[in-house]
C-alpha cells in the first residue's frame, strides 16, 4: 500500500519546476520586447527637381593652332641659324641664313640687261618720234615708218622681260634670307649649318608652331548624340549651339587647366574606325602650359537638363534589374524606386526618371532600412544635393554614410539582427 507522501514532490523537484518557469517567462518577456523595438533611424534629404548642366567627359589630344614648315626655298650653303631653338619668334622674325652671293649676282646681271633694254627702248622711241615728223614731208617711205615703230614696241617688250628678270633675281635673293612665316614656337634645328639645301627639294630648316590658343580634339559616340538630341526635341534637355558649348580642361595630376575653351567644330561625318562623331575645342593659351601632343581629360557643357534630380552617390544602388533609390513614403514605410541615370554631376547622380518632387530619399542608415519596414526619417543638418542657398550658390551634400554593397548588407543585417529562437 502506497503512502500518501509519496505523491507529494520532494524540495529538489519544486525548485526545478519554479526555476523552469522563470526561465520561460523571461523568454516570453524577451520575444516581446523584440517585437516592441522602436523603428531604425534613416538619415534623408527632400529632393527637388533643377535645371542641371548636361556634362560629358572626353579624352581629347592637343594639337597647334597653326603649324608652319619652315623650309629653304632656294638652293645654297646655309651659312648660320639666327634663332635659339624652342623659343617663341615673331613673324617675319629671321631664321637662317643661305649663302647670298649667287643670287645677288643674278641680280646684277638681271639689272645691267633691263639696263640695256631700257638704253634699246630710248633709241627706238626717239627713231620712232623722228620718223614721225619726217613722213608728211615726204622724207621717209611709210614703210621706213613702220619699222621704226615696230622696232620701238620691240624694245618696250625686252624692258618689261628685263624687269621681270629682275624681280625673279630679287625674290630669290630674298629667299636665302629664311623667315618665320607665322608667330609661334620655332623647334629644333633639322640641318646643321654648312649643309647644301634647297637642291632639287625644299629642305626643311625647323618648324613653327602657334600654340596660343591651343585646339583640343576628342570624339563622342554617334550614338550618345542621338540620345541628346532626341532629349532635346522631347524637352528633357536643352543643347548649346556648336559655337557656344564650353570646354574645361583636367590636366594630369588631377588638377583644373583655369582657361575655358569653346567647341569650334564638329565633324559632318562619323568615323568608322570609331563609330564617333570627331569634335574641336579652341582653348586659350597664354602661359604656353599646354603643348601639342598631350593628351588631356575634358569635361564638356553641351546644355543642360530639365527636370532633373541630384542624388548623392551612396544613395543609388543597384541589382540585376536597374539601379533604384529608397524611399519614405507613407507612413515612413521604405520604398524602393527604379531610377534613369544620366552620369554623374561632381559626387552626385543625375536622376532623369524615376522620382517626383518631394520625395524623401534615404541617404543615410541604409542597410537598416529594408522594402516595407518602418522607419523614423531624420533630416540632416546638410542641404540636399543641388539646394540652393539664399545666395543662390550650389551646395552638393556630402553622403551621410558610405554606400553598402548589396551583399555586405545582408550579411550585416544578418549577423545583426536578434534570434527569434526562445
Amino acid at each position: 500500500m502506497t503512502s500518501p507522501r509519496s505523491h507529494i514532490p520532494s524540495r529538489a523537484s519544486r525548485v526545478f519546476i519554479v526555476a523552469t518557469a522563470v526561465a520561460l517567462m523571461a523568454g516570453c518577456g524577451g520575444q516581446n520586447k523584440q517585437r516592441q523595438m522602436p523603428p531604425a533611424s534613416v538619415q534623408v534629404t527632400r529632393v527637388q527637381p533643377q535645371t542641371v548642366p548636361l556634362v560629358r567627359e572626353a579624352t581629347g589630344r592637343l594639337s597647334a593652332f597653326r603649324t608652319a614648315d619652315v623650309r629653304a626655298r632656294v638652293g645654297g650653303v646655309l651659312l648660320k641659324r639666327t634663332y635659339n631653338e624652342g623659343t617663341y619668334v615673331d613673324e617675319g622674325q629671321v631664321l637662317f641664313k643661305i649663302d647670298p652671293a649667287p643670287f645677288q649676282a643674278t641680280l646684277n646681271a638681271a639689272q645691267a640687261e633691263l639696263a640695256q633694254a631700257q638704253a634699246t627702248y630710248a633709241n627706238a622711241k626717239m627713231h620712232a618720234e623722228r620718223a614721225s615728223k619726217l613722213v608728211p614731208k615726204g622724207y621717209i617711205s611709210k614703210s621706213e615708218m613702220d619699222n621704226a615703230l615696230a622696232a620701238k614696241r620691240t624694245a618696250a617688250a625686252a624692258v618689261t622681260a628685263a624687269k621681270a628678270q629682275v624681280d625673279n633675281a630679287r625674290i630669290k635673293l630674298g629667299y636665302a634670307t629664311v623667315r618665320a612665316p607665322i608667330a609661334g614656337r620655332a623647334g629644333k634645328q633639322q640641318v646643321t649649318e654648312g649643309a647644301l639645301v634647297g637642291q632639287g627639294t625644299a629642305t626643311l630648316l625647323t618648324t613653327v608652331r602657334q600654340i596660343d590658343p591651343i585646339y583640343v580634339t576628342f570624339s563622342m559616340p554617334v550614338g550618345e548624340l542621338q540620345q541628346l538630341r532626341a532629349k532635346q526635341v522631347s524637352g528633357q534637355a536643352t543643347l548649346k549651339g556648336t559655337s557656344k558649348a564650353s570646354v574645361t580642361l583636367k590636366l594630369p595630376g588631377g588638377t583644373t587647366y583655369p582657361h575655358t575653351g569653346t567647341l569650334d567644330f564638329a565633324a559632318a561625318s562619323v568615323d568608322p574606325a570609331t563609330g564617333g562623331v570627331t569634335l574641336r575645342a579652341l582653348v586659350p593659351n597664354p602661359e604656353h602650359v599646354l603643348l601639342p601632343g598631350m593628351y588631356a581629360t575634358l569635361e564638356v557643357d553641351m546644355g543642360s537638363l530639365n527636370q532633373a534630380f541630384l542624388i548623392p552617390q551612396n544613395a543609388v544602388q543597384r541589382d540585376t534589374s536597374s539601379a533604384y533609390v529608397l524611399t519614405v513614403g507613407k507612413d515612413n514605410k521604405v520604398v524602393r524606386k527604379n531610377v534613369t541615370l544620366d552620369g554623374m554631376q561632381g559626387p552626385n547622380w543625375v536622376v532623369t526618371k524615376g522620382l517626383a518632387a518631394g520625395d524623401r530619399v534615404i541617404v543615410g542608415g541604409i542597410p537598416k532600412a529594408h522594402v516595407g519596414a518602418v522607419v523614423k526619417p531624420v533630416s540632416g543638418n546638410a542641404k540636399p544635393a543641388g539646394q540652393k542657398t539664399a545666395q543662390g550658390k550650389t551646395v552638393v551634400t556630402p553622403a551621410a554614410a558610405a554606400s553598402t554593397p548589396p551583399a555586405a548588407a545582408a550579411s550585416s543585417e544578418a549577423a545583426g539582427k536578434p534570434s527569434t529562437k526562445s
